[in-house]
This record gives structure tokens, sequence and C-alpha cells, in this order.
């Protein structure tokens, strides 16, 4: 021990030599072998390893080794949380093992020649909050490294942390700067997923093909006529409308709703006429396309209200249809079936060309992307990921793409065994999917569960029915308000939801009301921005706010509903019973109106409260003797009540479901509602988590609401297991005040569901 000391010692006395290093080292990659000959002769380790993080691939990369193969170099990458190198680098913690090989996660490398090695101590390398990567060192001996090993390497990358640094951000810039070679691997990037599923395919660069008529000139432009720009005008009208039918047999809810902004605008003798005016004066018409677009262009843009910006891309897309019109013998670009498409920036209009071209996936460099078009992608199924990531702009055409949009995770030329799981997970899906569910759900010891469809589109509900859902737990009525440019009339909505109890039958029906506000804005309200949307005027709250818009929407489902059975309307962000009970006298108004205007309604009609908000559990009695149910949002529930933002990866870690708090709020709702009679029904994510639906069902609920893909996942699950157990789980999940020990009881239960007798 006593010579160890004195090493680390002689390594920070002697540290300022390192402030030579950069200078007398020849370029930036020998100042890291430089760095690791230094260290790992004072710590007398036979290897020492730098590895850093490259945030356009998302990986931590092997950049400099002693003692392991050098040819490992560059080549050896991992993710953060993979291996002990990258959970160091994910925890930021130091890490120290002595028999590394035999810990669990470790990651073995053949390429480096690491087998003789034994001891491991390594300690993520970081710049105040920035992460920079991680610093290792081995040794044959078991056991070698000791505590005071921990404080001098620790030390040590303090010290060198800013040379490292420096070296990491010029590495990266020579490799922005340096004409890279198509399809240079990427590895592994991590997103935002806006529309889950996983696909596998084919790389295809949409970007600047679209946008490139809008400045480069078309072949034999100079040739075009007035006449050639009245007939590409036709051309456009005829192709929108025809996309416009499209689209409303794919989407019923958007009929005549995309494309009105483009009709408009088309129909607009301002937006024409000045073009024709230009050509008049000698502008040839391509040009004349493009300056005026490029004037109104300018002007939205300019503009301080978001929906004035959507109108620019509107215009965008409307020039580019307008030129490529021109050119007659010019067809519409193929895709090749089952790719993925990458792109900056897509219009809304594009997302059915891309499907009905055999597109399977959608990727969005940079995160230019509008509510539309995240919306239009669900809606379709269509994987969609938002990244960060210039460098998907570089790939080449056919590069291998794997995406996961329901963890917004990409993996560019994805290794064999990441492959492989992907194919066992898609297969288990299939079959699961496959399979003919039972009319009822019971548990093992013959309890019943009531299973509910989550349906944001009309689409949905046959997938919902053929899968034997027993009602509608969860309508969400946003679509018709986000799709368009102009809140929709009582009637659009009246036809909308006539529609829904058409492809419904008999079942039953929960309504959400207008949900809007927070990530769900509509741009065209014209509503100041917010400096904290999520705890803005969202929701309920919007609605009360805009009363003839609620009651517009209230008067529509009442019409919709009227001679059906067992429909509710439940509203969402409650805060207080004053705010539930003056949206239930608005639906009494509301039929009291349509009595006077002897309108055919349902006066049998149930509300209810989504209960997201944790003030909500503390008055949990008294509302449930107001309401007639209650459906639990968890996704926001836990949000508001945790105080993280799931969609943040800053915070990710702290929206903990199986948090106390969170189990004992829901166990007191579900207890409420047992005591008053009412159903309680669980429509968050939870209710489709195979690891959280035993302590759902322990605490009394009965009825859970999941999107349709999840349905046989879930009755798979809840007949899998008996209520007696469940009840018992759940006692122990609520016995529990530490996060950590709720973990330890949530990994004991087994969710590997067993057969029903």
């Amino acid at each position: 021990m006593h010579n160890k000391d004195a090493a680390h010692l002689d390594l920070l006395f002697n540290i300022s030599e390192l402030a030579n290093l950069v200078t007398a080292s020849s370029d930036l990659e020998s100042f890291l072998t430089h760095s690791v000959d230094l260290v790992a002769r004072h710590f007398s380790a036979p290897v020492c390893s730098i590895y850093l993080y490259n945030e356009t691939s998302g990986h931590l990369t092997l950049k400099a080794t002693k003692g392991l193969k050098s040819d490992a170099v560059n080549k050896i990458h991992m993710e953060p949380g993979e291996g002990l190198v990258g959970r160091s680098f994910e925890t930021l913690s130091i890490i120290r093992e002595g028999h590394a090989s035999k810990t669990p996660g470790f990651k073995y490398f053949p390429e480096a020649g690491e087998d003789l090695f034994n001891s491991f101590l390594c300690v993520p390398i970081k710049r105040g909050v920035e992460k920079i990567g991680v610093l290792a060192v081995q040794h044959q001996e078991l056991n070698y490294f000791d505590i005071s090993d921990e404080r001098a390497i620790r030390a040590v990358v303090a010290q060198l942390s800013g040379a490292i640094e420096n070296a990491r951000l010029l590495m990266e810039l020579s490799q922005t700067k340096d004409e890279q070679p198509p399809g240079r691997p990427l590895g592994f990037i991590k997103g935002k997923g806006a529309t889950g599923g996983q696909v596998l395919g084919k790389a295809i660069l949409l970007d600047g093909k679209q946008k490139s008529i809008l400045h480069d000139r078309l072949p034999g432009e100079d040739q075009f006529t007035k006449a050639d720009f009245l007939q590409a005008l036709e051309k456009t009208a005829l192709s929108l409308k025809e996309l416009q039918q499209a689209f409303a047999r794919r989407l019923p809810e958007s009929a005549s709703l995309i494309f009105t902004a483009h009709f408009m605008i088309l129909k607009d003798k301002n937006f024409i006429g000045k073009m024709g005016e230009l050509m008049d004066k000698g502008t040839l018409p391509c040009d004349a396309v493009r300056e005026i677009a490029g004037k109104y262009i300018d002007i939205f843009t300019s503009s301080p209200h978001e929906y004035m910006k959507e109108k620019a891309l509107d215009v965008e897309d409307l020039a580019v249809r307008i030129l490529h019109n021109f050119n007659v013998q010019q067809d519409e670009t193929a895709y090749e079936k089952g790719g993925i498409a990458i792109a900056r920036q897509i219009y809304p209009s594009d997302i059915l060309k891309l499907v009905s071209g055999g597109i399977k996936g959608i990727i969005l460099a940079g995160g230019g992307i509008t509510s539309h078009v995240t919306i239009l992608a669900r809606s379709l199924q269509i994987p969609l990921i938002i990244a960060e990531a210039p460098g998907l702009l570089t790939l080449a055409d056919d590069t291998t793409i794997l995406m996961d949009g329901d963890q917004g995770n990409l993996y560019i030329n994805p290794e064999k065994e990441t492959l492989a799981l992907f194919k066992t997970r898609v297969a288990a899906e299939q079959e699961l999917g496959s399979t003919t569910m039972e009319q009822q759900t019971l548990t093992r010891d013959r309890v019943q569960v009531k299973l509910l469809a989550n349906i944001n589109l009309l689409g949905e509900i046959a997938l919902a029915r053929r899968l034997n859902a027993e009602g509608i737990g969860l309508y969400r009525t946003e679509f018709p308000f986000l799709i368009r440019s102009s809140f929709p009339s009582e009637a659009e909505q009246y036809h909308i939801y006539k529609r829904l109890f058409d492809e419904a039958g008999a079942m039953s029906v929960n309504f959400r009301t207008l949900d809007a506000g927070g990530e769900k804005t509509l741009a065209y309200s014209n509503l100041p921005k917010e400096a904290n949307p999520e705890l803005g005027l969202k929701s309920i709250r919007f609605s009360l706010e805009h009363r003839d818009l609620f009651e517009s929407q209230i008067r529509a489902i009442l019409r919709a509903a009227a001679g059906k059975k067992n429909v509710g309307i439940m509203f969402p962000l409650v805060s207080s019973i004053d705010e539930f009970i003056e949206a239930k006298q608005i639906v009494l108004d509301c039929m009291e109106t349509l009595c006077q205007e002897s309108l055919e309604f349902n006066d049998s009609i149930k509300t209810g409260v989504m209960v997201e908000l944790p003030c909500v559990i503390e008055t949990i009695d008294a509302f449930a003797r107001e309401a007639d149910f209650f459906s639990i949002g968890t996704n926001d529930l836990i949000q508001y009540m945790l105080g993280a933002d799931r969609a943040n990866p800053m915070v990710a870690d702290y929206y903990i479901p199986h948090h106390p708090a969170v189990n004992k709020g829901i166990a007191k709702i579900a207890s409420a509602a047992r005591n008053h009679g009412i159903e309680v029904t669980v429509c968050g994510e939870m209710a489709h988590e195979p690891k959280h639906i035993p302590f759902l069902l322990g605490v009394g609920i009965r009825s859970l609401s999941v999107d349709p893909r999840f349905l046989p996942r879930v009755q798979q699950t809840v007949m899998g297991l008996s209520m007696e157990d469940a009840e018992k789980y759940a006692g122990k999940m609520l016995a529990q005040t530490r996060v950590s020990s709720a973990k330890q009881v949530l990994d004991s239960w087994d969710p590997a569901p067993r057969p029903a007798p």
C-alpha cells in the first residue's frame, strides 16, 4: 500500500508534465497515446485505455490504449450503459472490479486482447456537466486495485479532463470538416420516438430532393409559357384533390381538412394573379412562381404567430408542386418498398405519398417537424423518429437501418446480435398478434378484467373489434382539431363522432374532451406563447376558457350518441371539484338547449374525471361522489406527481411508475371508486406493461384501456396470474417507502404469463 500511495503522489506531483503533452505530441492521437502511457506507468498497470464519446454517433469509441491490441483503436464501439465502460459513462460512477469477466454486464471484445487482465478500474471523464468519455486501467492480478487507486484515478482524470475534452472537440471538428465517405457508420443514435413500432429497412435520403426545385432550374424551363403555367395549376389542383380523397379513405377524420390551405392559396387571386402579372412583364413562368412564393414564405416566416409560420410550409409545398407540374414528363418519385425515409423536413402532404410508395419508417434529422406530420405518421402507423443527428443526412442510400420507434433508438448497420434480437421480438409480437383473443378476460382464479381500447382514429376501431375489445375506454378527440387550420364546427365534429358510433357498433365509448395545449398546440388558436405550457392553459382549462368551442364539442357528442348506450364524457386534467362541476353543468346546459331546439341527443350520458393531477387524489372521495366513473391517465399522473417530463432525457430516470407515491396514489383512487360504487379504468402506459399489471389488479383495478395492438399481450398477462397472488404482491408494493425497495419487489414478480387452467 505504501508503494502505491507513493506512486500516486508522484503522479500528482508531476502531473504538470501533462501540460506539455499537447505541444510535444505531433497530433491529437499521439497526445492521447502519451496520456495512457503516462497513467499506466504511474499506476504500474499493464493496460490503460481512453474511450471518448461521439455525440453524432451516440457511441463510446476506444481512441487510445496502452496494453490492448493497437488494431482495436477506433474499432471498438459501445453504447452508453453497455459493458462496464458504458455503465461508468452513463451513471458517472467509478467502477472497480476484482474479476471483471465474472461481473454482470461485462462486455467482451475479442479484438481487444484483454483475456489476461482480471482487475478493472474505470472512471468517467467529464468537464462540468459535459460527459466526455471514460479512462480505464486493467491488471492481470485479481483484486489488484483498491480504494486508494479510486481516489488517485479520480484526481488524475480531473486534471486530464480539460486537455482530453479539447482533443475530443478538435477530433470531432476535424471529422465534420473533412468530407466523409458515403455511408460512414454512425452506429447507435438516440432520438425521440414520435410514433411507435420497430422496422428494418434501407435508407432513402429525401433531403433537398424536393426543395431544390425552388432554387435549381428545370430542364427547358426557358421555353415554358403562361399556358404551361395554367396547365401546371390545373395538374396541381387535380393531384391535391386525388391526394385528399386518398387521405379521406385512410383517415376519415381528415377528409377535406388537410389541404384546405393549399386550395385556398390556389384560389387566391393575389397569389396566382401576381405570378401572372410578372409573366406578362417578361418574367419566366418558373421564376415568377419562385419569386411570389418566396415573398409569401418570407412574410409568413417572419410572423410572430405559430399558425402563420405553418402557412409558410403550405406555400412552400404548393410552390414545389406547381414547379414539378411544369414538367409533363416527370414521374412521381418512386420509393423502394420497405425503405426508411430520411429528411431534414417533410411536408404533411408527403406522408401518404411515402406510405403509398412502400416506405416503412421516417426519420427526421435535425428536429424539423410539425404536429401535423407526427399525427399523420401515428395515424398511418408509420414509425417516426426525430433525431438531432445531421450525420444521418450523409448516409448512403441502401444503408441498413433498424428503427425502434417505441424507444426512439436508431441502429445504423446493426450488428448480427442486434438484428437477431429484433427478429425474435418481431416474431414474438406477430405470433401474439395473430392469436385469437378470448371473448372474456379472466384471471386464473376466474376474476373478470375488462379490456378496452384507446382510440385515436376511426381506422383503429376495426382492429379493436377484431381483437374482442369490450369497449372504447378512451377516444381522443384531438385529431380533427390538430390536423386543420381552424376549429372544426359542431357539424364537422358530429359527422366524425357519428361515424365513430357506426364503426363501434354496440361497444361502450368514453370520449375525452379536447386535450389541447402543452405539446398538442393548436397553432391557429393564436394564444400567447407560454413559458411553461405543460402547466398552462391546456385540457379542461382551455375548454372552460373557450366555452363556445367546448359547447360545440359537447353538443356534437350528445347528438351523435343519440340512441346509444354506455356512453361517457370525461374531462382531462381536472384539478378541483369546482372545475368538474362546472364542466358537468355545461353538459346539462347543452342538453337543455338541444331539447329546446328539438334535436335528438343522448340524455343519459355519463360524466367522468381523468385523474391526472396529484391534487385530485387528496380529494378523491369528494370526486367519487360527483363523478360517474374515473379514468387514471398514468402518464400525466406520474409526470406531475414526480415533477419529471418523461420526454426529457435529462430527467427521464426520475419518471418512475413504481414510485411509492405513485403506487399509493393509484391504490387510493381505486379504493375511493370501489367504496362509492363507480368504475375506474387505467388508460395510461402502465395498463399495457406486463410488469405493472399485477399491481394494478392487486389494488382493485378491474378495467384496463390500451392501444389495440397491446390487447393480446395484456390479455395473456392477465389470464396468466391469479388475483390472490396479485393482491399479495400489491400489498408488498404498498408497504415500500423507498424507490429502491419498490424496485426490488417489482423485479421479484415473474412477468412471464402462466397458462390458464
